[in-house]
């Protein structure tokens, strides 16, 4: 890879070299570098339009990175990745994928993650997505996450747009099982002219199954986002979801919520909140000798963390 690509993993998966474990790095559509362990075998897919990651009933502290990488003006993909996780897990996925258009052609990513999460597995997904550079080219791309629980498993997921992306359709659907639990942490940055829409989409199928939805955006310049939560219990279940953004300079954000009760015992719960970053939140920072600038690159920092 050259000085460019690397800053690109550096951003999408905070990786100076090739990591330890599984890994398969994946550089304008071909696999660049792939490692299996004797836990976790990645294998391509027949069609050669993606990878499928198996990891064993068992393992624990293991990790295993998938990032993209685009720096060719133009090429678009659609790539389908799927894991299968077996029972008694606790391991860590890192994904990502991070485009650089310096050209006039569009770049895009479509990207449709499938999980299986078996019974009393722990699965802790972290996925960024980044963009840049000086071409007329869009830098595009559109997620899908689809997780399901099983009895008694946890997954923890920690998705973010950071940045740089001119269009983006987001979406993440999950169905959980019985004693299973779901936390989302979802973070956009749009700016400019740029559009996001997200739709998270969670079914509490189980018994004493849980969710818990926090979704931070920050819209800037003329951009706009859509975000949808949509819970449904349909069974004796906890849902939680709260929305919180920022609007600055002329920004757009709908933020849509829907909650489904198909059961006596579904306790279902909705918060959000959308306004402009505080007056003396600034004021306070540039006492301390900040920039107004700088006062609000902090702020929205620590509101996106």
């Amino acid at each position: 890879m050259d000085d460019l690509e690397k800053k690109i993993l550096k951003e999408v998966a905070e990786l100076d070299s090739l990591p330890v474990g599984a890994f398969n790095i994946r550089n304008n559509g071909k696999s660049e570098a792939r490692n299996s362990t004797a836990n976790i075998d990645i294998e391509s897919r027949e069609d050669g339009k993606g990878i499928n990651i198996y990891i064993k009933d068992g393992t624990k502290n293991e990790s295993c990175h998938i990032p993209v990488i685009i720096s060719k003006s133009g090429h678009k993909e659609t790539v389908y990745n799927e894991f299968f996780i077996g029972e008694d897990c606790d391991v860590v996925i890192v994904a990502g994928c991070g485009i650089s258009n310096c050209g006039g052609q569009d770049s895009r990513h479509d990207g449709v993650h499938s999980f299986h999460v078996g019974r009393n597995s722990r699965l802790k997904y972290i996925e960024k997505h980044y963009g840049e550079g000086t071409g007329e080219g869009k830098r595009l791309m559109n997620p899908t996450t689809e997780v399901d629980l099983a009895e008694g498993s946890t997954v923890e997921m920690e998705t973010s747009q950071i940045g740089g992306i001119n269009d983006t359709l987001r979406i993440t659907k999950a169905k959980v099982g019985e004693g299973a639990t779901l936390r989302i942490h979802d973070k956009i940055l749009t700016n400019s002219d740029q559009t996001a829409k997200a739709e998270l989409i969670v079914t509490l199928d189980g018994d004493d199954s849980s969710c818990d939805i926090i979704s931070r955006g920050v819209a800037k310049g003329e951009s706009a986002q859509d975000v949808i939560i949509d819970i449904a219990g349909n069974a004796r279940c906890h849902g939680h979801a709260e929305c919180d953004s920022i609007i600055m300079d002329k920004g757009v954000i709908v933020a849509t919520p829907k909650l489904k009760a198909a059961c006596v015992d579904a306790s279902l719960i909705h918060e959000a909140a959308i306004g402009k970053i505080a007056g003396e939140q600034i004021t306070k920072l540039m006492t301390l000798g900040l920039t107004e600038a700088q006062a609000e690159a902090k702020i929205i920092e620590g509101f996106l963390r």
